[in-house]
């Protein structure tokens, strides 16, 4: 199994675990650090909607509440008929923590995917160096 697929699968294997019992649209991450450590992230909903978190901040969060800050690679999976799209709140944490050309695989029903970069999701991206 190659590394990439590995991931696909810990992404995909996410979506069962999320907590969605409001929009039944579970997301599922994998965010795989520079030295290979793997951080799953899901979507959690809460009653009080603002309060939920996306799959893609669920894995970056965790990952950066234990020290990591350097990413090779992020998979997000959905079930979804094309390649799933994550929202503007997780780019612009892509943003922050990962560079440009940092790759990032969409993975929809059936496999479909789609390879994209960081800045390729958010071009003209707001970072430190606009304060």
């Amino acid at each position: 199994m190659t590394a990439k697929k590995e991931w696909i699968d810990v992404a995909i294997d996410a979506l069962d675990k999320a907590y969605v019992p409001y929009s039944h649209f579970p997301v599922g991450a994998c965010l795989v650090t520079k030295d290979g450590k793997i951080y799953q992230g899901l979507n959690i909903e809460n009653a009080s909607y603002g309060l939920s978190n996306c799959a893609e901040r669920t894995a970056f969060f965790k990952a950066v509440s234990e020290g990591e800050k350097e990413f090779s690679h992020l998979v997000i999976a959905g079930h979804t008929p094309q390649p799933i799209s994550p929202c503007g709140a997780c780019r612009q944490v892509m943003a922050e923590f990962c560079e440009p050309s940092m790759p990032v695989t969409l993975v929809g029903d059936n496999g479909v995917q789609k390879e994209m970069t960081v800045e390729g999701l958010l071009p003209y991206m707001f970072t430190d160096k606009d304060l």
